[in-house]
């Protein structure tokens, strides 16, 4: 007998978890890692870009090989630390290797400027333009991920919420933020 009320005490919470909002925060959570892949999305394009403007610029100028090897330093970083991010995890090493194709990108772009030839060349303006829309595209997809991480974040730290979301592992998310290079204009030298 007592373990047939055992049983039905476990039935009874088990299918009471769906009110405790365990399965709203399921979908939330699933909400911040869909989020995040589309923020890994526009960065990949960014990543993706790079090559072929690298490969101009390096056609039609004469650009110094530390800033090619730079650019192509970076992105790899980025490229790896992308690996290393799966669902938003390790944001900080993210941030930072995309915090440094940034500015080996404005570097480049920097140098590019020496070079009034490369602006005449139509593949060229075409992944500037390219570019900068990508970065835009960066900065929708972040402040939509922050929204998310916000949202399951509030969520998870609500009563009575929060003692489904410690029972199961909930943890909370980490904002995207600005590098705190973001705030310096990259150094350009000639």
């Amino acid at each position: 007998m007592k373990k047939l009320i055992n049983i039905l005490f476990l039935g009874i919470i088990v299918s009471s978890l769906s009110s405790c909002g365990y399965n709203t925060m399921v979908e939330k959570d699933e909400k911040v890692s869909e989020q995040w892949a589309q923020v890994e999305n526009v960065y990949q394009r960014r990543l993706d870009l790079i090559p072929n403007l690298v490969e101009i610029v390096k056609g039609a100028a004469n650009v110094e090989k530390e800033i090619l090897i730079g650019v192509s330093e970076a992105r790899a970083g980025a490229l790896r630390a992308q690996e290393n991010s799966v669902g938003g995890k390790n944001l900080k090493d993210f941030q930072a290797a995309q915090g440094r194709v940034g500015m080996a990108l404005g570097n480049l772009m920097g140098y590019v400027e020496r070079y009034p030839e490369l602006k005449s060349i139509q593949g060229f303006n075409d992944l500037q333009a390219q570019l900068e829309g990508t970065e835009n595209r960066i900065s929708v997809e972040r402040k939509r991920y922050n929204e998310v991480v916000k949202d399951y974040n509030a969520y998870i730290r609500k009563f009575p919420t929060n003692f489904i979301a410690g029972w199961f592992d909930f943890e909370k998310r980490e904002y995207f933020e600005a590098d705190k290079e973001a705030s310096k204009a990259p150094k350009i030298s000639f």
